[in-house]
């Protein structure tokens, strides 16, 4: 495709905006379409791992990174009944010399600022809030637009609208878990948790995620439990019987961590689906990124950089093919084998970080023998890509 031809973004979350930048550095016109009004600071913390920060840094983001977020000295595992420590991978000044780049913790609507701000200054982007893009959506676009695009560029999340344009398109399947998520501030903390590392407390069938704010002055939590699907929704708020069978997962755990669960004032749960393996693209004019296309379970923090990753490869795509089916083609030749690694590493996680009996005490025991050197060797092929 030609690069004056316009390009059909929906959805301005991580996924449209980086992809918006991506596209403009390119040299592609882009118009973002949002079916809210305004794009309001909402969400929780948020995990940027090298493999994403670096692009954010190619995009010339990194100042307004550093001044939001923490940049953990280490990401812990720990025993969250004994509160043992079990592994810790070296982060830090660590990270940015081992991978390349940083790796970042902040809130999701700090993120979204910045991507904002970025592509509200790009004067090839175009910001179209407001526009519900469902039925028949290169008319609306069109209509809206006062242009036809050449792409159109699904970046519309888990519920995507997009995806009924692509035949064959993955379907959403429930995961059987539920994610809370709350926030406490950093008087009310326990002392088990430390300002400078991401902390994973483990232990059979549920764990406990905390890292530092700066935005709040505090502490993202996210606990991981079994629960019920919820329908189509991305958020839920608690109800009495949902919070009491939250708090029934952690029944047995250390009483600092069932204190801060207690402290914990309005919690929200978070389905936890996944979008399994289908098409991506129409293979003319129509391609998915990020959770529309792929959406992963949270257990190797990685579904904002994939959606981050999604961004550049496919700005890359079709700016090196003479047209868009190579494009498409070229791109899920590049990201299908990084997704499938990365989704059965999400997997192994959910099995050993919520492991019970004889196969939790032999994942203590191999971690006990691995120097946080050999662990981060672990994470080279995840944290060093595209460097």
């Amino acid at each position: 495709m030609q690069k004056a031809d316009p390009v059909a973004i929906v959805g301005a979350g991580i996924a449209g905006l980086t992809a918006a930048l991506c596209l403009a550095r390119k040299g592609f016109r882009t118009d973002i379409f949002e079916q809210a009004d305004a794009l309001e600071e909402a969400g929780a913390g948020l995990q940027l791992s090298p493999n994403a920060s670096r692009i954010l840094i190619e995009l010339g983001l990194l100042p307004a990174l550093e001044r939001v977020w923490n940049e953990p000295e280490a990401i812990s595992l720990t025993d969250g009944r004994s509160l043992r420590p079990l592994a810790s991978v070296p982060a830090g000044a660590r990270a940015r010399e081992r991978w390349g780049a940083p790796y970042g913790v902040l809130h999701r609507a700090s993120l979204q600022t910045i991507l904002l701000d970025a592509v509200r200054a790009e004067p090839l982007c175009r910001l179209h809030l407001g526009r519900r893009i469902a039925d028949d959506p290169r008319t609306v676009i069109t209509e809206a637009s006062k242009r036809s695009p050449a792409a159109i560029i699904g970046a519309d999340g888990i519920w995507s609208r997009i995806r009924s344009s692509v035949a064959g398109a993955g379907t959403v399947r429930f995961s059987g878990n539920v994610a809370w998520r709350f926030t406490l501030p950093r008087t009310r903390v326990p002392a088990c948790l430390s300002q400078d590392r991401v902390t994973a407390f483990l232990a059979p069938k549920a764990h406990l995620v905390a890292y530092p704010i700066r935005k709040i002055d505090g502490f993202n939590f996210v606990a991981i439990v079994a629960g019920r699907a919820s329908g189509e929704t991305w958020e839920g708020r608690e109800s009495g019987d949902r919070r009491r069978e939250f708090e029934a997962a952690f029944r047995d755990w250390h009483p600092d961590l069932r204190s801060s669960l207690g402290h914990a004032g309005s919690a929200t749960y978070w389905p936890l689906c996944t979008v399994e393996d289908g098409a991506w693209h129409n293979g003319r004019d129509t391609i998915l990124i990020g959770d529309a296309a792929h959406a992963l379970t949270p257990f190797a923090a990685q579904g904002a950089a994939m959606a981050i990753e999604d961004a550049r490869e496919l700005a890359r795509c079709m700016a090196d093919s003479p047209d868009l089916p190579s494009a498409f083609a070229r791109y899920e030749d590049a990201r299908r084998v990084r997704i499938g690694r990365v989704r059965k590493r999400a997997a192994f996680n959910s099995f050993a970080y919520h492991a019970a009996g004889p196969v939790r005490i032999a994942r203590n025991l191999v971690l006990s023998f691995k120097k946080p050197e050999a662990l981060a060797a672990d994470f080279d092929w995840l944290y060093g890509y595209g460097s």
